[in-house]
């Protein structure tokens, strides 16, 4: 998903992406892994790969102008699996979380958000998530919450 799909999904959806707004993308990912199983994901002989935002330096500066501060979606990445131009892993995990302080919310269940969102057409809500209390943690799950 590039900075134009974001983009032109957000005003499909009729929502405004404001400064300071949390990102959360439903791909269906992970509904897909809990349906089929994790052959359907991970076929053997098949490079990984899953279905994310691609990096680009357009969506990065996007990020930065926006101060997006975090990011959820139903992958294990959030991102691309690989960036096909250039053949990397990871390139937004390095540009927006190590460079811009993005946090990252990975593998979160997003299907019966996803399915809520559509049946009323609202795609706005108050998301929290708050960390588990870890001394010295560096990173830690969260259970997030959406109130529409």
């Amino acid at each position: 998903m590039t900075l134009t799909d974001l983009l032109n999904t957000a005003k499909r959806q009729e929502v405004m992406i404001e400064k300071h707004d949390i990102l959360v993308l439903h791909t269906g990912w992970l509904n897909r892994y809990y349906e089929e199983g994790p052959q359907a994901l991970f076929p053997p002989g098949v490079d990984y790969d899953e279905p994310g935002l691609e990096y680009s330096r357009d969506l990065v500066e996007w990020f930065h102008e926006m101060e997006i501060p975090s990011i959820s979606a139903d992958t294990i990445g959030c991102e691309q699996g690989v960036n096909r131009e250039l053949g990397s892993v990871g390139l937004l995990h390095a540009a927006l979380l190590c460079n811009l302080g993005v946090v990252f919310n990975e593998i979160v269940w997003l299907k019966d958000l996803a399915d809520s969102c559509a049946a009323d057409r609202q795609y706005t809500f108050l998301f929290a998530g708050a960390p588990l209390k870890l001394v010295f943690g560096c990173g830690s799950a969260v259970n997030p919450i959406a109130i529409k």
